[in-house]
């Protein structure tokens, strides 16, 4: 079956598009991938998705509309590359959208006398059903919250589906906006796997991006910027004592925690004589809270081979540089516990590219749910049970 998954992270920078033919079930899935394309969204648009989730008083009005925008370029971009991939959208039988999150809660609250925990992502499904006459899924989250899960992290269903080995433990880590890690022992079942998010991504380094060039720039290519800065180690260690890097898995957190307050937090915590020494600075916390996950909830428990990473940080190659430095460091650090040496690669040498992979997995939860198969990891989300998730829309097709 081929099926499109598509996604928008915590960045808001784009959409992601995944066309990939699927078959079997469960553990026995096999994924072919088609095409993997970026679509990037208009400026305005983001401006304003970046306002309402990063808690911007707006009326339920603008929500709306922007619910069933976003719905009309998700559809768009889907066709787009199917178009540019030579593929028909009659040969599309199903899509997985996960849309855009603009609220995402860790924890429960009280809210009108109960306590409530809840996750809203809008780009409305039936748009997208109706714009390209395919079956569409969306909002997956919501399933697992309902069974009291976090709603996140969900790629590891497709991490382990990828990278579980019979001799090796391995880590997948995603550094989006936020970086997340899946951790799966050598021979291990799925409900041994460890995941959760770690902290920030690539958020704090483009909005640093964005502040230092005056917005010319979303973000830092390849990391130059950083690379010509200083690491304020010390900065980085006080800023590593924020409650969520000790919070015990399973964790999930975005803008939130780690938005525009964290940047006023970040910048007012050292006093950096450059921009670039500010950027160096944030691609080092990324990396140091990364390895603290690692080291800190992974090695305790077995030991780490193969390190694979993906997400739009591994273009920024002073952030894989100080990931690789720090993550061998707390590895060897775990050497007692016969962990041996750590390789650090991208997804891309394992056949998925690294800014497709969560379209892609996103492609395979359709897929399950399309036959109503339980696809969430309750171990990652610490859900009372696996979900089948998503709200199906039908299409013409």
């Amino acid at each position: 079956m081929l099926v499109a998954g598509m996604m928008s992270g915590t960045s808001a920078d784009g959409i992601d598009v995944a066309l990939a033919e699927i078959t079997g079930l469960e553990w026995k899935t096999r994924i072919r991938l088609r095409a993997s394309r970026f679509v990037p969204y208009p400026p305005d648009v983001r401006h304003r998705i970046l306002a309402i989730s990063g808690g911007a008083l707006v009326p339920a009005s603008e929500l709306s509309q922007m619910n069933f925008l976003l719905g009309e370029l998700f559809a768009r971009a889907c066709l787009h590359v199917c178009r540019r991939s030579g593929i028909g959208k009659g040969r599309l039988r199903l899509i997985g959208s996960h849309g855009q999150t603009v609220y995402h809660q860790n924890a429960a609250s009280r809210f009108c006398g109960l306590r409530v925990q809840s996750t809203l992502q809008i780009g409305e499904p039936a748009v997208i059903a109706e714009r390209t006459g395919v079956t569409t899924i969306g909002d997956f989250r919501t399933a697992d919250v309902a069974a009291g899960g976090r709603g996140a992290p969900l790629v590891p269903y497709l991490d382990y589906l990828l990278y579980r080995h019979p001799r090796r433990g391995r880590v997948a880590v995603n550094i989006g906006g936020i970086a997340n890690l899946t951790a799966i022992p050598a021979r291990g079942g799925p409900e041994e796997v460890i995941a959760f998010d770690t902290g920030p991504g690539n958020m704090l380094l483009d909005a640093l991006a964005e502040r230092a060039t005056k917005g010319k720039l979303r973000y830092d290519p390849a990391g130059r910027m950083a690379a010509r800065g200083e690491i304020s180690e010390t900065v980085v260690r006080r800023l590593l004592r924020h409650a969520y890097f000790r919070l015990p898995p399973p964790k999930t957190t975005g803008r939130e925690q780690f938005g525009r307050d964290y940047l006023k937090r970040f910048l007012a915590s050292g006093r950096f004589h450059s921009s670039q020494d500010a950027l160096a600075t944030a691609a080092a916390l990324t990396a140091e809270s990364i390895a603290y996950g690692v080291k800190k909830f992974v090695l305790p428990k077995f030991s780490v081979a193969d390190c694979i990473v993906s997400g739009g940080g591994v273009k920024n190659l002073f952030l894989m540089k100080e990931l690789r430095r720090r993550l061998c460091a707390d590895q060897d650090a775990g050497q007692e516990k016969g962990s041996g040496g750590m390789r650090v690669l991208t997804s891309d040498a394992t056949g998925i590219p690294a800014d497709g992979k969560e379209a892609i997995a996103f492609a395979v939860l359709a897929y399950h749910t399309l036959h109503r198969w339980p696809s969430s990891l309750a171990s990652a989300t610490g859900a009372r049970h696996p979900a089948i998730l998503g709200k199906v829309v039908y299409g013409k097709q």
